[in-house]
């Protein structure tokens, strides 16, 4: 059974920076594509980016485009989300997935975790 678990959110100011991670264990994820997506209060929960196996390929929400990077480390087995000019926009509890397959679609990812807080002052 493979799990996920985010770590790195807290309470930002508006303008700041946080670097979130995601932790695998229970399967090596090195042929998995990442992903991070977030709800915010009231709101459905949204694709934010995602990276291929290779680390090649990364994808966007326009929202969060020349802010947000994503990256991984297979040695780790990890995943990251540096996250940069944070808004109060942000604020959501992030979560992390993987899958065989890419997909902007939460709900098809195969494997997702518990989340973690980002909260934005503005």
């Amino acid at each position: 059974q493979v799990q996920l678990v985010e770590s790195g959110g807290g309470l930002v100011q508006a303008g700041g920076s946080l670097r979130l991670s995601c932790a695998a264990s229970g399967r090596t994820l090195s042929s998995y594509a990442m992903g991070w997506f977030r709800q915010a209060p009231g709101k459905e929960r949204e694709f934010v980016a995602a990276i291929r196996w290779s680390g090649g390929w990364t994808d966007y929400a326009d929202s969060v485009k020349g802010r947000f990077a994503i990256s991984r480390d297979n040695a780790k087995n990890a995943v990251y989300l540096q996250m940069n000019s944070l808004k109060p926009e942000d604020t959501a509890v992030y979560y992390c997935a993987a899958s065989w397959n890419y997909d902007r679609d939460y709900d098809r990812w195969r494997y997702r975790g518990q989340g973690t807080q980002v909260t934005v002052s503005a």
